[in-house]
């Protein structure tokens, strides 16, 4: 099962979805993350996640391509933005749609920006666990569904 988290600009959320992704699917999920743009990864993003053990340092903030479409077995767009502006997707392509607040956006004090990483980050590792669990051996059943926040 090949897994593509697609977001706006590929530096927070759909970093921190590949990496969990990884973490929790084992050999059975290959995943990567793209952008409608890339704007480089986040540092909180990275650190976050150093936090809970993963490295996701490695990880390139890309710009999605047609072949990353094509080899995509299931699209999880993490943002609104990148769900209004996804590419058309070759026939029969699964999309799934996480309405995902952006951390980068959040404000305050270093610890409050911190806290807001670290919920997204937690909230993001349920909704990749929830996922994993639910692909059937032979791979997502439906076409396209939007969940809630």
């Amino acid at each position: 099962m090949n897994i593509l988290f697609l977001c706006t600009g590929n530096s927070c959320r759909s970093q921190i979805a590949e990496g969990w992704a990884r973490h929790l699917g084992g050999d059975s999920i290959s995943a990567q993350s793209a952008g409608i743009e890339a704007h480089g990864k986040n540092p909180r993003a990275i650190a976050v996640m150093r936090e809970a053990g993963i490295d996701i340092s490695g990880q390139e903030s890309t710009r999605v391509t047609e072949a990353m479409l094509d080899a995509a077995d299931l699209i999880v767009t993490v943002c609104g933005h990148a769900d209004e502006s996804c590419p058309a997707l070759p026939p029969g392509k699964n999309k799934i749609h996480w309405p995902l607040q952006d951390p980068a956006k959040a404000s305050g004090s270093e610890s409050e920006i911190m806290q807001v990483f670290r919920a997204s980050r937690d909230d993001i590792k349920q909704r990749v666990q929830e996922l994993l669990d639910s692909l059937p051996a032979s791979g997502p059943a439906s076409t396209e569904q939007h969940e809630s926040v």
